[in-house]
């Protein structure tokens, strides 16, 4: 199967950004071991750009896809909109526990249209979507 994995907003700055939250290690790194450890094809994006985000959706040719959507999580109807129109199967996932966060990140726009939501078990939470589509 191929995966697309979508980061978005400041995603960009794990392993430096907020440590405590995020950890230590960067997402370029992970990611070589997420792929080899796993027998899917997994291709990338990250961007800070709602819309961005947004094509990358609209012109995946994915299997399934793999989204953290950063900051959008709480506030972009268009990538939610998006979402839903594609078609696609869509994990959510979040490094952090959104739930012990600031209230306003307690909200997601984007589960009530995604197959399933996995929050709050650091980078790992990717391998665990992934595992979805095994």
């Amino acid at each position: 199967m191929r995966i697309l994995i979508i980061n978005g907003p400041n995603l960009n700055l794990i392993g430096q950004r907020e440590p405590q939250i995020y950890g230590i290690q960067t997402f370029e790194a992970y990611l070589e071991e997420l792929k080899s450890n796993s027998s899917h094809e997994i291709d990338y994006f990250q961007s800070n750009i709602e819309g961005e985000i947004i094509d990358e959706l609209q012109k995946s040719n994915h299997d399934g896809i793999i989204i953290n959507a950063g900051g959008y999580t709480h506030t972009s109807v268009a990538i939610r909109d998006c979402i839903k129109g594609i078609g696609k199967i869509v994990i959510e996932v979040h490094i952090s526990n959104i739930t012990e966060r600031e209230s306003f990140r307690h909200t997601s726009m984007l589960s009530p249209v995604v197959n399933g939501c996995i929050f709050g078990f650091g980078l790992k939470g990717y391998e665990l979507a992934l595992n979805y589509f095994n």
